[in-house]
């Protein structure tokens, strides 16, 4: 009952953070902001920054972090275009992309567990190497290629209408679903918990702390190859340098859904919330005019808010 209480407060924080925006927005900016475009835009575009939030929820809670989540996201996008210039068809591209993600996630966890660097420096240090290996696939341009349906998946209208919002809204939504499931009521979700918690007394408790590690960094791949198809999908060209400091977004959108630093801490929905609060806050000030420096500063200030508040609830 007290961690049901404990969860419905770290979703409850950053809802009501929404719905304060949303209101302010509303009362600036009325007919652009309230319109139904708008919001199937707002939604389209929190589509990637979800999708690297989902994963990264598994990586913080565990206790560590992930900075190379938009070079993955940058080089699955150029092996997606890569395999479609090639012939390849759409299946065969987006699987080979998020394949290339889950990589990625691989080498990050076995650099953090067998050579025992703190997750901070192995993945800034991946981050460089993931956008490094992009920029020399791509020949250092755009690689361009037929996206096919992949392109749908980002269409603001989708086919068909009855869906409403963006095929990748859907997507994201139901594989959050699926990733809360796992998370709550399966053992790999209480380790990643427990592993947070305390290493050491999950160690004692027989918890296998390096294959959790290595399972949540292949699962932030994994979601960071998704988020660059879907990346892919919108641009419809592999794009070496995309996703620049995508990572800081990614991160602000857990830690401002309730996820902690320190690990322990997080839900899935809290971070849905977090990355949907700053598309709302960007779309927002875009609209009312204010100065893209403002709207960093804000990102900014939020984040050390979120945390210095993390901090003191513990």
């Amino acid at each position: 009952m007290k961690n049901r209480l404990k969860n419905a407060l770290d979703v409850a924080g950053p809802l009501i953070g929404l719905l304060v925006v949303v209101l302010l927005f509303a009362l600036l900016a009325p007919d652009r902001f309230l319109s139904a475009y708008n919001f199937k835009t707002v939604a389209t575009q929190t589509v990637i920054v979800s999708l690297g939030a989902i994963g990264m929820t598994y990586v913080m809670i565990s206790g560590g972090i992930d900075l190379s989540v938009g070079s993955v996201i940058a080089l699955v996008s150029v092996v997606t275009a890569m395999l479609l210039r090639d012939g390849h068809g759409e299946g065969v591209a987006a699987l080979g992309g998020i394949a290339t993600g889950a990589l990625v996630g691989a080498v990050n966890g076995l650099i953090v567990t067998r050579l025992a660097i703190v997750p901070f420096i192995a993945t800034l240090g991946t981050m460089g190497v993931a956008r490094g290996v992009a920029k020399y696939l791509a020949d250092e341009q755009t690689v361009r290629a037929e996206a096919g349906w992949i392109a749908d998946l980002m269409t603001k209208t989708p086919d068909p209408t009855w869906l409403l919002l963006a095929k990748g809204v859907w997507i994201t939504l139901l594989l959050a679903l699926a990733m809360t499931l796992v998370l709550r009521r399966t053992v790999f979700g209480v380790h990643t918990f427990a592993v947070g918690s305390s290493e050491a007394t999950a160690r004692l408790c027989g918890v296998p702390v390096e294959r959790v590690k290595i399972g949540v960094y292949v699962l932030a791949g994994l979601f960071a190859g998704v988020a660059g198809v879907m990346q892919f999908g919108r641009l419809t060209v592999g794009d070496p340098t995309t996703a620049m400091g995508l990572e800081l977004d990614v991160i602000a959108a857990v830690v401002i859904g309730g996820g902690s630093l320190s690990g322990g801490r997080g839900s899935i929905a809290g971070a849905l919330l977090g990355a949907f609060f700053m598309s709302v806050l960007a779309n927002g000030c875009t609209l009312t005019g204010v100065p893209t420096y403002v709207q960093e500063i804000l990102v900014g200030t939020i984040i050390v808010a979120a945390v210095a508040l993390d901090r003191w609830r513990r």
